[in-house]
Order: C-alpha cells, then structure tokens, then sequence
C-alpha cells in the first residue's frame, strides 16, 4: 500500500452469508473511487488481496485519463459466481459499501450481473450499472465498443495519415458481447475482419453477420493484418506472442494486455503502435460514471467519442517526450492527479492560514 500510495484497504467478513470480501481504494484525489465488484474463485486469501489493489490502482489511471472526476477503487469477492451468491451475500456486501459514505462506489464485473447490483443498491446508492428501472444505463458492452472503436479511428490517424478503416483487415481476438458490437463498428466503416473465440456461437454470429474469416485462437497472432484488436484475455502480449504479430497497430478493449511493462517497450521497437488499454476501453466506466449525474445517453456518448482524442492526445506525448505510448498514457493520468494534488494541498494551506490570522 505505502509503494502505490493506497488510500484504504477493507475487509469485509459476514458469517451468516458466508462473505469475505475486500474493499480497496486507490486513490480519491479526483472524487470518490468507482470501480466493479469481482467474484472469483481465488486460491488464496492473499491472491485476492493482490487482485483486489492491482485492479484498484488501474481504476485510478482509467478514470484519470479519461478525465473524470473520479478516483479508483475495486472490490473482490472470494467465492465461485455459480454456486455462492445469495441476496444475503450481496445485501452484507451493500451495507459494507454504504458503510464507506461514498468514498467507494461499485459496479457490475467479472462474475457478478446487474441483478447482483440491484441486490446491492437495496442496501445502498453507491453503486452504478444496476437495471435500467433504477436509471442504470444498461449493458455497458455498446459504450466500450464504441470507445474502442473510435480509438482505433484516432490509432489508425496516428500510424496511416488517416482514420478512415476502409479496405483494412482488423484481427479480432473475442467476439463476445464488446468484440462482436466493435465487429459490427468495423464493418459498417469497410474493415475486413479476421477473428477468433473458444464459443462456436459467437464466431457463427460475426461469420454470418459482417462475412468475418474465422481463424483459431492460436492463429490469430499470426494473421496477416493492419490491426490487432485484443478483446478477450488479459497479458497477450508477451515474449511467445509479440514475435508472431504481423501488424502496425495494437488496439482493443481487453485489460491488461501488456504482460509486463518491457512488452510495451518491445511493441515500441517493432515500429507496432499500441493504444493503451486503459485509455482505449475506457468506455464502459465513461458511460456508467454518467449514471452519478443522472443518466444522459447522448451526453455519454459524446463523452466516449472523445477518447479518440484522448488518445491523440496520448500519442503527441509519445513523441514530444519520447517514451513509449504506455508509459505516455501513465504520464497524462498522473499529471492531471498530481495538478489536483497541488491545488488542493494549496487551497488547505491557505485556509489555515486564514484561520490563524
């Protein structure tokens, strides 16, 4: 916590309903922590706990470089979604967040559903992507694809002289629910598509729908393509993968795809430009952080079009500083906190000094 400057970590224990839960808050500097309630089998206490403060800490840089007034925060809950969740379960849950006065605000993740928020928000405000009957804006996948794909257009600006995408071949690794709307964004704007995904159905949906060449998941490194768009699995790019890669362009809406930092370094040297995931799928928090003020879907829209020129604007820091585009994307998320930082740090000072005079 002292190495990334946590702010809090929570634990949350209910006997009756079997919880165990970890509450973490990375940063609030820009306003209360948003981020997703994760429930997954973890092997260990203490490998939640590390789940639980890595996710946070990306939530912090997302929504900073998305520039919302929010910090980061994420919850894990230790359990399998299949066969552990009740309403106690996630009533005890609500009140350990309610507990937090808005300091943390949750939403829908990787094993939790809408109705598991609708559970929550019985015991508390603090939490978006619930039913649209509460004023939710709904399945957040169309928002992120979106987002995706205009960052492809700005990607695409950025590497060709141009962001149209007609005549491009785009690989598409998981055509799940964000892949296949980013599918269908590429070919009403003329890509070719190549894609990939382990269920048989949504390759048949895609196939039939916008003519995709289906390829196997091992495959899809290696296709011959002028994108590469990572929508399934985190931590794709690494050393076994990035030899493979045949493309001018890494972009797509998957967490995490850098393995490690020195596989951003690597895309660098490849001459292969890499959007940032963060920056690129931030579409999806853009749209539920709207539900805050009172759900607008025009206004999130425009709000998730303009990471196209976020990540422009990512890409003349790359240039301008020389640094790889990941390390350019850390360096615009962390400037805006810092400019917070100083001006509140400065705003106290004088207000204490007011008070003593």
């Amino acid at each position: 916590m002292q190495q990334y400057d946590y702010e809090q970590l929570v634990f949350c224990q209910d006997e009756a309903s079997g919880l165990k839960a970890i509450i973490a808050i990375h940063d609030t500097t820009l306003g209360p922590a948003l981020g997703g309630c994760r429930m997954w089998t973890y092997a260990s206490e203490s490998d939640a706990i590390e789940d639980a403060l890595r996710l946070a800490r990306g939530m912090t840089y997302k929504a900073a470089a998305a520039g919302l007034n929010l910090g980061g925060g994420k919850t894990v809950v230790i359990g399998n979604p299949r066969t552990d969740k009740s309403e106690a379960l996630f009533r005890a849950l609500g009140r350990y967040i309610q507990g937090l006065n808005g300091r943390y605000v949750t939403a829908e993740d990787v094993g939790t559903t809408v109705h598991d928020m609708d559970i929550i928000h019985q015991e508390t405000r603090f939490v978006t992507g619930v039913s649209e009957a509460f004023g939710s804006s709904g399945n957040p996948s169309p928002m992120t694809a979106l987002g995706v794909f205009r960052g492809i257009q700005a990607t695409a600006k950025e590497a060709f002289g141009s962001d149209s995408l007609a005549g491009k071949t785009v690989a598409v690794q998981g055509v799940g629910n964000v892949g296949y709307y980013l599918c269908k964004h590429l070919h009403e704007a003329g890509a070719k598509l190549i894609v990939t995904d382990i269920n048989e159905e949504n390759l048949t949906r895609v196939r039939n729908e916008f003519g995709a060449e289906v390829v196997s998941p091992s495959a899809i490194f290696g296709v011959e393509c002028d994108i590469f768009a990572p929508c399934a699995l985190g931590a794709v790019l690494n050393d076994e993968t990035i030899p493979q890669l045949k493309c001018k362009i890494v972009a797509g809406s998957a967490n995490n795809q850098l393995k490690e930092e020195r596989h951003g370094d690597r895309l660098e040297e490849l001459g292969i430009l890499y959007a940032p995931d963060y920056v690129i799928n931030a579409g999806g928090l853009i749209n539920v952080a709207d539900e805050l003020e009172g759900y607008n879907a025009d206004r999130a829209r425009k709000k998730v079009e303009n990471i196209y020129n976020i990540l422009l604007n990512v890409y003349q820091i790359a240039k301008a500083e020389g640094i790889p585009t990941y390390k350019a994307a850390d360096r615009l998320a962390e400037k805006r906190i810092e400019a917070l930082r100083r001006s509140r740090s400065t705003f106290l000072m004088n207000e204490r000094n007011l008070l003593q005079k």
